[in-house]
């Protein structure tokens, strides 16, 4: 009996092995010669310049002063260093030998023209949720616009047996989304066209919904917030800290300008999806991912007067004077910070007034940390507008003593270990871009 058993699971895990490797496999996709630029029309690759800016395509596949899509970007996860792609049309180390075919089985569901899985940093899950035409824009784009580049892919620093490739599909049967997008009749055109570009090629789950110890994304939790790249994406819904909800002109006015008086400006990984990603959309486009993301928010049922009690009463705090005999950080705020932050009567976009943005307001204190580390670039924020650091200027002790004045100004309770995860932020590899 014993050994009926023995041979009955034996035999089970040996069928389970054979179906899993079955699935896991996949047939390579014959190389091609590069398509010409005469196989698709000028309107096909314009439109796929613009899907591809949308997407952010070159700024994850192009290093700091590198040649553009041809890969070995920087990443660090939680799991290890990951280098991005070559995705130039060149035939040796990019993507030139590939087939629309293959370019689209990559897309839709992360497997490379060899077989082999990509890992879930390549947000296929997103891309899968989009047309086949707009897939077939963005090949065009690539294969007849971009340089062709021969750069040879760094190795992913990933430990075993997470860099086993065809473990990958163990992955994507338990987390991965593999459902297209499909129209909610519920919902206005305007709407849905939000959709379609949020889930789809903008991929902005990838960054702002919280993922498993295993990286994948929790569908329950979508747009919530997540760490990411050093920084925190806060939330895009009704569960954000923000003390002034986020309305939909809120989100068009970001998303256009890089800032928002009322909740701060797109700094860190954000920046690049504003200034190099979304705006090279219609302005219907970007109308349409804020009434989107203005309707998870709950904008709808939103209290406008109590908003304006909130930014009233965070205009009148300015006025008083905290005894800074013994707050060493408002002496430190009116001395390194209080000249460009601050707004008399009204709120001036460009001087953000810290008291009400949504790094004083998040769970953790990263993202007003970094700014004030690093501040602003003229490509960051309001384009033009500059804020300096305070990296070399200020230390660790001073950092924290600002911040958590300007969290106590917030009325929020105090972040625990400031000074700690100041100088943990502080030696944190980098955001660049």
């Amino acid at each position: 009996m014993l050994k009926r058993i023995v041979y009955s699971v034996c035999g089970a895990a040996i069928v389970g092995l054979g179906l899993f490797s079955l699935f896991a496999w996949n047939p390579s996709i014959d190389p091609v010669i590069a398509p010409i630029d005469t196989e698709y029309s000028p309107q096909i690759i314009e439109h796929g310049k613009t899907l591809a800016a949308a997407g952010y395509c070159s700024t994850c596949h192009t290093p700091p002063g590198g040649a553009p899509y041809a890969g070995n970007y920087e990443m660090h996860t939680e799991f290890g260093t990951l280098y991005s792609s070559n995705i130039t049309p060149d035939v040796k180390t990019g993507i030139g030998s590939w087939s629309e075919a293959a370019f689209n089985r990559a897309m839709r569901t992360g497997i490379s023209r060899d077989g082999s899985h990509l890992l879930p940093a390549f947000p296929y899950e997103h891309f899968n949720k989009m047309t086949d035409d707009d897939i077939t824009a963005i090949y065009a784009y690539i294969m007849t616009s971009v340089p062709a580049v021969e750069q040879v892919k760094k190795e992913n620093g990933i430990p075993f047996p997470l860099n086993i490739r065809s473990l990958q599909a163990g992955w994507k049967l338990l987390f991965a989304d593999t459902q297209t997008f499909e129209v909610n009749t519920n919902k206005t055109e305007e709407w849905n066209r939000g959709a379609y570009l949020a889930e789809g090629i903008a991929h902005c789950g990838a960054c702002h919904t919280p993922r498993n110890a295993l990286g994948g994304e929790k569908y329950a939790q979508m747009y919530q917030g997540a760490a990411i790249d050093g920084w925190i994406a806060p939330s895009l819904t009704s569960t954000s800290t923000s003390p002034i909800p986020w309305r939909k002109q809120h989100f068009y006015e970001y998303l256009t300008t890089g800032n928002s008086p009322l909740h701060g400006s797109a700094a860190g990984p954000m920046a690049p999806v504003m200034h190099k990603g979304l705006s090279a959309l219609k302005d219907s486009d970007v109308h349409a991912i804020s009434a989107y993301f203005g309707d998870f928010a709950g904008t709808n049922a939103t209290d406008e007067p109590e908003s304006n009690n909130i930014l009233k009463a965070a205009l009148a705090a300015q006025h008083e004077q905290p005894d800074q005999r013994i707050n060493e950080g408002a002496r430190l705020y009116a001395t390194a910070c209080q000249a460009c932050h601050y707004s008399k009567d009204q709120l001036v976009k460009g001087r953000p007034l810290i008291a009400i943005g949504s790094a004083t307001h998040l769970d953790a204190p990263t993202n007003l940390i970094n700014v004030i580390l690093d501040g602003l670039r003229s490509d960051q924020g309001i384009s033009g507008v500059v804020m300096p650091g305070f990296r070399d200027a200020l230390s660790d002790k001073d950092i924290s003593a600002i911040a958590a004045f300007l969290r106590q100004t917030a009325n929020q309770s105090p972040w625990p270990k400031l000074q700690q995860q100041v100088g943990e932020i502080r030696n944190q590899p980098r955001f660049e871009h």
